[in-house]
């Protein structure tokens, strides 16, 4: 595994964010999420931007897990597509590399509830730089 996926950030810690499995080689990584009470809207459900996180977390990831420690990606463009309300619980994130450059990358994304209905796609694009600040 990438070193990158080795990192917890907080907004990861904040989603239960866990990683499932990792292909470097083909670009997909996927990704456990666990919608807690504190991620419902008025109506029950987790809220879209909850949503759109977890999706930017998985688009990301998979880029991430290509990238040696000296770059890092950050993502400039996220359409996401809410296709059905998601009810609280475990989620699952499929992120897969479309595409990659030394300066770029697109991704797509499915999310899917705990019955494997998809909740939510995306669409992402990341630029690629150095990282500044390796710990």
């Amino acid at each position: 595994m990438s070193d990158h996926l080795k990192e917890i950030p907080p907004a990861a810690q904040l989603l239960g964010r866990e990683i499932v499995s990792v292909d470097p080689h083909s670009g997909e990584v996927k990704l456990r999420f666990a919608a807690k009470g504190e991620f419902a809207n008025r109506h029950g459900t987790v809220q879209g931007g909850m949503l759109a996180a977890m999706l930017d977390s998985a688009t990301g990831n998979a880029v991430m897990a290509r990238l040696p420690s000296h770059l890092t990606a950050v993502t400039t463009r996220l359409d996401t597509s809410f296709l059905k309300p998601a009810a609280l619980g475990a989620m699952l994130a499929t992120a897969r590399l479309v595409r990659q450059d030394e300066r770029s990358a697109d991704v797509t994304a499915e999310l899917t509830d705990s019955e494997g209905q998809i909740v939510a796609t995306a669409r992402a694009e990341l630029r690629i730089r150095e990282r500044k600040n390796q710990s």
